[in-house]
């Protein structure tokens, strides 16, 4: 009988002890509006998260945030993903457009999240790893094949052959639309100088693509899922917000509604959140980009 108190509280410690490791895990699954926005701010200013990989003393880490105004890229569509469930979380920036330092039409992907799978470039003297993932939409090939070959050289850089029909995109072949006042009709200017048959450009191409048929130049759902768990839930794509230059270091994501909104969608799980009380403005008419 005398050992029956003791074996009641050894009992107590035992459940006392899985209480504490209980409390662990749950304290574990948990992640807030603060962590997120912390996550945001450090991707905003470049700086690798500790959700990256170790990796070794020589390796590189580049984290990169949506940028609308890339001197390299002529900007087209973009769009945030968000990705939730109790312990896992990712946002997924989506940029088109074309690469006028590379020659290809691309889909850029930034991942911020606990739960990415960063791509690694992997180099006998170090590794380079990021948080950017690319898909080729038309390649330098294709676009080689297409461009003007007829003229004096500003003529024959970067301008479409009139009589192209159609134009290879991923893996199919598109009708291309020669006619520029349909291009004008959207907003698009067409390159005046050296471009007397009114040409249409590289990157007007893929800008009339996102204004007429997005579709085809938007990341599908596998593009996108490469690099977080396949299991993960989508809550939701948005397609229009409110952005801020990238390059007003002193506006970090943190102080921005917009990101305000998403930390909170994500932590609740809860898309009727997203009501934003500022104008949207990223599409590409209101920044200048692809200009070096």
């Amino acid at each position: 009988m005398k050992q029956l108190p003791i074996i009641i509280l050894l009992l107590l410690l035992s459940c006392s002890g899985k209480v504490k490791s209980n409390f662990k895990i749950e304290k574990q699954m948990m992640f807030t509006e603060p962590e997120i926005l912390e996550q945001l701010d450090l991707t905003f200013k470049g700086t690798p998260t500790n959700y990256y990989p170790i990796g070794r003393p020589e390796d590189i880490k580049y984290n990169f945030f949506l940028d609308l105004e890339h001197g390299y890229s002529e900007t087209a569509g973009n769009r945030i993903h968000l990705y939730a469930d109790s312990t896992r979380w990712a946002i997924v920036f989506e940029k088109s457009g074309y690469q006028n330092r590379g020659t290809s039409a691309e889909i850029e992907l930034d991942y911020v999240g606990n739960c990415i799978d960063y791509p690694i470039d992997k180099y006998p003297e170090r590794n380079y790893i990021t948080n950017s993932s690319s898909v080729i939409l038309i390649d330098p090939t294709e676009f080689e094949r297409i461009e003007n070959k007829e003229g004096v050289e500003m003529e024959t850089f970067e301008l479409i052959e009139q009589n192209i029909k159609e134009i290879k995109i991923r893996d199919k072949f598109v009708p291309f639309d020669n006619n520029y006042k349909n291009y004008e009709k959207v907003g698009i200017k067409i390159r005046d100088y050296n471009n007397p048959k009114k040409l249409i450009s590289f990157g007007d191409l893929i800008r009339y693509l996102h204004e007429t048929n997005p579709s085809i130049i938007s990341a599908t759902e596998d593009d996108i899922r490469k690099h977080i768990p396949k299991d993960i839930p989508k809550l939701m794509t948005i397609e229009e917000f409110h952005y801020v230059s990238a390059y007003e270091k002193t506006n970090l994501p943190s102080q921005q509604e917009t990101y305000q909104l998403i930390a909170k969608i994500l932590t609740k799980r809860d898309t009727t959140i997203w009501k934003p009380t500022q104008k949207p403005n990223n599409s590409w008419k209101n920044w200048e980009s692809g200009n070096l």
